[in-house]
This record gives structure tokens, C-alpha cells and sequence, in this order.
């Protein structure tokens, strides 16, 4: 064989070689993809195994608070027994899990939780960079300042060289940075990873002041010990859109989840609440009979029952029922931007058609 003959036969073999390699890397590559494809979404998985995993605070008077019997209430913790509700037809098939601002999104990351619903800011990083998928906003709230009466604070200007409780992780610590940075008030945050521990260190006078949304400062002024000595400045330091989140990348549960959330919103402007629900089973206005699931497929479509709002709104109310249960009532909180978008406020659902 000639050295030419050698050397195209070595030339072939090497793109042969190289062609194979190629195909076999495409075919692993599909492959992946395709398995990637086939992974079971979290609704699957959620309804697989019978009950959810709910991340929540635990230590939020309103919004997600256990007793001592290990009892759990509050807002977000309502939003755990809708989800439960419209998947089992029982608000009690759920696992609570505390999680405290450090944990919360690597325990949704993780598949430690199903979901998170605990007074969560929705923000650009966490939207996107920090990997989560943020359901329709529950509660519209924004930071605020509580102080002592006696401590002489009117306003932030009058917090210069004053020491001011914050829970690590928050918003509300960048938010109160960068407000008083632009102000040129200079002053000392003390900081804690407890929420607990923050409002124990301000009532033992540890900080002059506490910073963190104003509907949290409502709630646990009451349990302090002498709730009339403090005082809620009027001021807002933030936006503070609270949402419940999901994992990105599984836009099947994402869906099950906000839409789930909306039933509640929708249901109270249809007027149906948990006591009146059965007076609409003979209803004969189609939006009202699509909502809940009496014709049409609009549960089934996404994987959910058919019936999945009435569920919802049976055994955990409408989003007003909620709000007065937990905030409205207990702390004579109004509610605001909180309202149905025909009352002046924020929350809209978009249509169930």
C-alpha cells in the first residue's frame, strides 16, 4: 500500500470514527431530552402521592401561625387548603413545613416543598435568577416602622444613630438600606434570622425600632406585651406584593396552582362564598356553571376535577372569607388595594372561559 493509499485509509477510518461518536451523542442527547420531557410534573407527583407539601412561617399571626396544638391558620396557610381542597376534596390532606427566610427557596428548589406560601415578596431576582415561578399576588402590602410611643420617632429622619430590628433575608433590609441611604440617615440595624426572635429583641428594648411589612407589625403588635405602648408610624418604605411560589420549569403545577388561587378571587365577585354555594347548583348563567364545573372541561384541561373551584370555595370560602377569617377580622385591618378590582382595589381574575 502506498503512503498516499495509508493515509486516506487512516483519514476514512478517523471520520468514521468521529461520524459514530457524532450520532451516538445526538441519540444520548434525545434520549435526555426526551426523558427531560417525560418527567412527571409536580401535580402528578402531588396527586400520587395523596397529600402536598406546603412551605409556610409558622410564626405569623394572620398570615400562617400553629397553636399549641399544632394547629395551623392564617391566610397563607388558606391558600395551602385551597390547593389541597380542588386536589383531594379535604383541606386537611396537607404536611405543613416551617421555613424561615434562609430556607424558604432552596426548599422549593430542592422539591422539599410542593409550594411556598409564606408572606413572600414577588421581585425580579427571586423571579427569574432565584428560579421561581410566583402565583397571583394575594395580599398587596408594603413595609412599614413600628416604634415605641415614647421613643420620639415621627419619621425615618428621626431614626439617625437609632438601632432598628430586621429579619435576615428580607426585602425589608435592602428596602430600609436603601431608603436611608438615600436619605442620609445613617443608623443601626440589628439583624436576626428568627422572626421571633426580632419582635422579642425590640419588646426587650434591644432596638429603638422594627422594620418589616406593615401588615406583620399589625399582627404582632397585638401579642406584644403591652400592645398600646407601640405605634405604627404612617409611612410606607415599599411595594410588597406577597405571592404563593412554585418551582420554575413545570408549567403544569404553576398552572394548577394559580389558577386554583384565582377560583378564589373569582368565586367572591360571583358573590358565591361557602355558605351560599349550594344555591347556585341550579344556576343557569354558563360563566357561573363553567366555574364550577357543571359544564365544559376547564379543570380537566389542566389535570384538575372539573369541579376543582367549587371545591375550593365549599370548604375554604372565597378570597374575602379568607381575608376577613384571618386579617380583617382579628386586626381591624382594612382592606385596601386588597379589594376586587369593582371595589377599587387590585385583585382580578382573569376569565374562566
Amino acid at each position: 500500500m502506498s503512503k498516499i493509499s495509508s493515509v486516506k485509509s487512516w483519514s476514512f477510518g478517523l471520520l468514521a470514527g468521529l461520524l459514530t461518536l457524532f450520532l451516538a451523542a445526538c441519540e444520548d442527547s434525545s434520549t435526555n431530552s426526551n426523558a427531560t420531557n417525560k418527567a412527571a410534573s409536580r401535580l402528578d407527583i402531588v396527586k400520587s402521592r395523596g397529600s402536598l407539601i406546603c412551605g409556610v412561617n409558622g410564626q405569623l399571626p394572620g398570615f400562617s401561625f400553629v397553636n399549641e396544638n399544632g394547629e395551623y391558620s392564617g391566610m397563607d396557610v388558606d391558600i395551602c387548603r385551597a390547593v389541597a381542597s380542588a386536589l383531594f376534596n379535604d383541606p386537611s390532606k396537607i404536611e405543613y413545613r416551617d421555613l424561615s427566610a434562609q430556607q424558604r427557596f432552596t426548599a422549593v428548589q430542592s422539591g422539599e416543598v410542593d409550594l411556598l406560601s409564606r408572606n413572600t415578596t414577588w421581585t425580579i431576582s427571586r423571579d427569574t435568577s432565584v428560579g421561581m415561578e410566583f402565583a397571583p399576588t394575594t395580599f398587596y402590602d408594603g413595609q412599614g416602622v413600628m416604634t415605641t410611643k415614647t421613643s420620639g420617632i415621627k419619621a425615618l429622619q428621626d431614626m439617625e444613630n437609632k438601632s432598628v430590628c430586621i429579619l435576615a433575608g428580607t426585602t425589608n433590609e435592602q428596602n430600609l438600606a436603601d431608603t436611608m441611604r438615600k436619605l442620609g440617615v445613617n443608623y443601626k440595624p440589628v439583624v436576626f434570622e428568627d422572626t421571633d426572635a426580632v419582635y422579642a429583641a425590640y419588646e426587650q428594648g434591644r432596638c429603638e425600632a422594627v422594620t418589616s411589612d406593615r401588615s406583620q407589625l399589625i399582627a404582632r403588635r397585638v401579642v406584644l406585651g403591652n400592645p398600646d405602648d407601640h405605634q405604627i408610624l404612617e409611612l410606607v418604605i415599599s411595594k410588597e406584593p406577597l405571592a404563593t411560589l412554585v418551582a420554575n420549569g413545570d408549567a403544569k403545577w404553576f398552572d394548577a396552582v394559580k389558577w386554583i388561587i384565582y377560583a378564589l378571587i373569582q368565586g367572591e365577585e360571583f358573590g358565591i362564598t361557602s355558605e351560599n354555594i349550594v344555591d347556585f347548583d341550579d344556576s343557569e348563567d354558563p360563566r357561573i356553571r363553567r366555574f364550577l364545573g357543571k359544564e365544559g372541561k376547564l379543570g380537566e384541561d389542566m389535570g384538575l376535577p372539573n369541579d376543582f373551584a367549587l371545591r375550593v370555595i365549599k370548604q375554604v370560602g372565597n378570597y374575602g372569607e379568607v381575608y376577613e377569617r384571618n386579617i380583617g377580622n382579628p386586626f381591624d385591618l382594612d382592606r385596601g388595594l386588597n379589594e376586587l378590582w369593582t371595589n377599587g382595589g387590585l385583585l382580578y381574575s382573569p376569565p374562566f372561559r
